[in-house]
């Protein structure tokens, strides 16, 4: 009997034995998929398992692509009309070329199977792709593995089921993006991307081919996916020339992306994304804005190149809602060695961005209004662990200066002085109060929390400058987790008065006031807007972070600069580093129209303000109702000492020559008719004029500051501290010299104030 002949006659009876066992139900227990336990074509393609999720923009736009499974690598599921025909042919040509013949089991390729190996022969499987996606929708055939009779009974069976419930596009759709592929790939999409950087839409027959011979064997060796592959270009009608080079560059290099991959919030989308998620998944992000935000954050700081500067952060917040617009949290790893870090959660020190909340705290209480005189000169604040010695960012100090002044130029001292009048507690309360969460107590961080000493994140305190610009009103931003996937209907804000509306708006107007900055940042500095906006900078200590922050009547954008190892940038200031980021996102963010002018809330009103001496220009001034004044006068001209002061305590150090150490005595404010105050130490008169350089000796002291009339202005006690008698190391026993004669060094003193660190 020919052997084609005999091959047909084993066919059927292949077919008739199976039709047989599965009638006596001698396979029913290796059998695990019932019919009604077949998912449906839907059900399979909602539940497709993905190892990257998109997320979108508000309007839909895509903005990043996460990976959320490390393990494989599936991409979205691909329509079949978005399947290349290449891709098709190579793969029905080389799995199953009776695809759209049989009903599932291809009982020719059975007996060709069984009769190659009643033979010996090496040949394919017989599994067709009908029988191959039952294997990967079927749990229990996919433990089961490999290729014994059971696997392939029970295959058989399913695919029967999937054949009558499913149509022939659908079950092809499904295997090419269910089939694994090599290594950690699993469907066309996720190969074609990887191998290629394609959508399997735009694969050639040569690539096609390439994937279609790794279905056989997924991770075979460059040289039989070669074989496998040209056999598959021959069956197209295509020349295989040059194949095995080809194959055996595209396994060697690096995994490809798809080109148009969007990469622009990483930090958000690890945040927000569900991995059980759809996907793709919508949050309240705006495309335009975000990218807008990464570029001039990014070329900003490489402009800065050389100032030892690398990190930084971009936070948009919506006034009204509190949705995130914009949020980049690094600046990427081309210029960060911590592009990882999301640096909008970050704790670091904030500088005088806190100054804001201490004017308006001060302004509600009214102890101060915004044309009150503030005193800017050398201070030295007594504390439990020694003297607190404030200085402006300049160095330099400019006497009486009013409050919108002080704050509008970030002065350090007066604001010192005012924490110390509101004492810091209550600062520390009214700083939590607006959601900074500051870990410590008020009297931890003493008068320095006025200048920024607490270590605060990027969105802590934007949202606490929203409440500002809400008119007092607190209320939590809104997570990545809450925005995403949001129903279409307006978030709902629980909104609480915490600062008072007029105090918010008198400190907004000032923020927003050029003039009120000038003698620091000048006219023409980045925080100088086209259209109406309230800003702040700051600094933390040794330049190690600088803020640029501020709102207006829609939106609140804070900015961060820095490095995030905590080194000091070389002369980058708030003003140089994160405000010119700052203005070019508020400029991209109102391109559309200027923002409206905020009104003052009832209870503010204005006051045509004159200045006696002439400190400053008149103006119109803003005052909470019942504050006003017409003429603002100086506090007075009292003389007081300003060093020492009460309870001062100064050492001595034996390593400086006692001849260059000196105490200086000073006061501040001149006497009356001009006269010349006198310096009386320990009951004797030792000199004269407004400062006096001491000599210090060991020991309690008392020292009083006089009139010309000999009369006790104030009176002041504090202590010098010796040194001890510094002696050189004694030799050795070894090194000893004869008769050895041991000199004694002499004492050596300094008098130098004990500052406290930082």
């Amino acid at each position: 009997m020919p052997r084609s002949t005999t091959r047909h006659a084993f066919a059927q009876w292949a077919r008739a034995s199976v039709l047989a066992l599965v009638a006596v139900g001698s396979v029913g227990s290796v059998i695990s998929a019932r019919a009604d336990d077949l998912p449906s074509f839907a059900q399979t393609r909602a539940t497709h398992p993905l190892s990257d999720v998109q997320l979108l923009d508000r309007r839909g736009e895509p903005l990043q692509t996460l990976r959320v499974d490390p393990s494989r690598r599936v991409l979205a599921w691909v329509p079949l009309d978005q399947m290349s025909p290449s891709l098709l042919r190579a793969m029905l040509l080389s799995e199953d070329q009776h695809f759209y013949e049989h009903s599932g089991v291809d009982w020719s390729a059975v007996a060709a199977s069984a009769w190659a190996n009643l033979w010996n022969t090496r040949t394919r499987g017989a599994s067709t792709v009908t029988m191959q996606l039952a294997g990967l929708l079927d749990k229990d055939l996919a433990r089961r593995g490999g290729r014994s009779v059971t696997q392939k009974l029970g295959q058989a069976w399913v695919a029967g089921r999937l054949e009558k419930r499913w149509t022939k596009a659908q079950i092809l759709e499904a295997y090419l993006n269910r089939v694994p592929l090599r290594g950690e790939l699993v469907g066309v999409p996720a190969a074609a991307q990887a191998f290629f950087g394609k959508r399997p839409s735009g694969l050639d027959a040569r690539e096609s081919a390439l994937l279609a011979a790794m279905l056989r064997g997924p991770n075979a060796s460059a040289e039989t996916l070669s074989t496998r592959a040209c056999g598959v270009l021959r069956a197209m009608g295509q020349a295989c020339d040059g194949l095995v080079d080809e194959v055996g560059a595209v396994l060697r290099r690096k995994s490809l992306s798809v080109g148009d991959a969007p990469q622009w919030a990483p930090h958000y989308a690890r945040l927000a994304l569900r991995a059980d998620g759809p996907a793709a998944q919508r949050s309240t992000l705006d495309a335009t804005w975000q990218r807008v935000a990464v570029q001039a954050l990014r070329r900003h700081l490489a402009e800065l190149s050389g100032r030892q500067v690398e990190d930084g952060a971009v936070l948009v917040l919506d006034n009204a809602s509190g949705e995130v617009r914009v949020w980049v949290g690094s600046s990427g790893s081309q210029l960060s060695e911590a592009a990882q870090v999301d640096h909008v959660l970050a704790r670091r020190q904030p500088g005088s961005t806190l100054k804001p909340f201490l004017y308006e705290l001060a302004i509600e209480r009214r102890l101060i209004t915004a044309a009150s005189l503030l005193d800017d000169s050398p201070a030295q604040v007594a504390t439990a662990a020694g003297l607190y010695l404030p200085q402006n960012y300049d160095k330099q100090y400019r006497g009486w200066i009013s409050a919108r002044a002080s704050l509008g130029n970030s002065l350090n001292v007066p604001a010192v002085r005012l924490s110390l009048m509101l004492t810091p507690e209550a600062v520390f309360e009214r700083l939590n109060a607006l959601g900074l969460q500051l870990p410590e107590t008020g009297g931890f961080y003493g008068p320095s929390l006025a200048l920024g000493s607490a270590d605060v994140t990027l969105l802590a305190l934007t949202n606490a400058y929203r409440a500002l610009a809400n008119g007092g009103r607190y209320a939590a931003a809104a997570t990545p987790r809450r925005d995403l996937n949001r129903d279409a209907g307006p978030r709902r804000v629980d909104f609480r008065q915490v600062a008072d509306p007029r105090a918010s708006f008198i400190v907004g107007d000032i923020l927003a006031d050029n003039n009120a900055r000038a003698l620091t940042f000048g006219l023409s500095s980045a925080l100088a807007l086209p259209f109406p906006a309230s800003v702040k900078t700051g600094t933390s200590k040794d330049m190690r972070d600088n803020w640029c922050i501020g709102w207006t009547s829609r939106y609140t954008v804070g900015v961060w600069v820095g490095n995030s190892s905590g080194e000091a940038m070389h002369q980058v200031s708030g003003v140089s580093g994160a405000a010119p980021v700052w203005r070019e996102v508020m400029l991209a963010l109102h391109a559309g129209g200027v923002p409206p002018v905020a009104r003052p809330p009832a209870g503010v009103v204005a006051q045509e303000t004159r200045f006696e001496p002439g400190q400053e220009p008149s103006r119109r001034e803003w005052f909470v109702a019942g504050t006003e004044q017409a003429v603002i006068r100086a506090a007075g001209t009292s003389v007081s000492l300003s060093n020492p002061v009460d309870g001062a305590i100064y050492a001595l150090d034996p390593d400086i020559p006692p001849m260059a150490q000196r105490l200086r005595f000073a006061h501040e404010g001149r006497l009356d008719r001009g006269g010349v105050a006198a310096w009386r130490l320990d009951g004797r008169v030792i000199g004269r004029g407004a400062t006096l350089d001491w000599l210090p000796m060991p020991g309690r002291h008392e020292l009083a500051l006089l009139d010309a009339s000999g009369r006790v202005l104030q009176q002041v006690r504090f202590e010098v501290r010796g040194a001890g008698l510094k002696q050189p190391p004694s030799p050795s026993a070894e090194s000893r010299p004869p008769n050895p004669q041991v000199k004694r060094s002499k004492a050596q003193f300094v008098a130098t104030p004990w500052r406290p660190e930082g």
